[in-house]
């Protein structure tokens, strides 16, 4: 047969006797109470929340109108196209350095505008000329190099650029590009 455990009866726990009246009030007083931490961590927590909000909504109202604006006045035009000039090639004795040398080139001109492209066609005479003068002025070892050849290039816009007649208003070759560069 099975036995079952006896069971456990409780206890009666006894109850507190109260004290007279001065010994309680000074007990009561001994004993510290707990303030609940929960309440100042919501507090807290709503506080950022709340100026957290208020700085994000300021931002965008007042920082996200205003860029909006400068984008609007401050359109950037798409960057034009470049304008080119294509030049026949020109054939010059260089400077003697003890033997017959040749240069054969051939160069693009890079200007600002299609007038600019006109202008250069109706003084292309006088173009070809300053060009034959300053290339058959060089030595083949003063252009034979990359950085004799970027010289040369700014050389020629330099001549380019000069007006062509007097009180008449400068050219605007910004770059030259050779596609054509020949020494024999």
């Amino acid at each position: 047969m099975a036995t079952s455990a006896p069971k456990a009866v409780p206890k009666a726990v006894p109850k507190a006797v109260p004290k007279a009246g001065a010994e309680a009030a000074a007990e009561e007083e001994v004993v510290p109470v707990k303030k609940s931490r929960k309440k100042l961590v919501i507090m807290l927590a709503a506080v950022l929340l709340l100026a957290g909000g208020g700085g994000g909504a300021a931002w965008y109202f007042l920082g996200h109108k205003a860029s909006a604006a400068g984008e609007k006045h401050a359109k950037v035009e798409a960057p034009k196209p470049p304008v080119f000039v294509m030049m026949e090639p020109f054939t010059v004795n260089l400077q003697t350095e003890g033997s017959e040398q040749f240069l054969q080139t051939a160069f693009t001109l890079q200007v600002a505008n299609n007038e600019e492209v006109e202008l250069l066609k109706v003084y292309m005479p006088q173009v070809r000329s300053r060009l034959l003068l300053l290339l058959s002025a060089k030595h083949a070892s003063e252009i034979n190099t990359p950085e004799g050849k970027k010289k040369l290039g700014t050389e020629i816009a330099a001549s380019i650029n000069q007006p062509f007649s007097a009180g008449g208003k400068k050219q605007e070759v910004s770059d030259v590009f050779f596609t054509s560069f020949v020494i024999q």
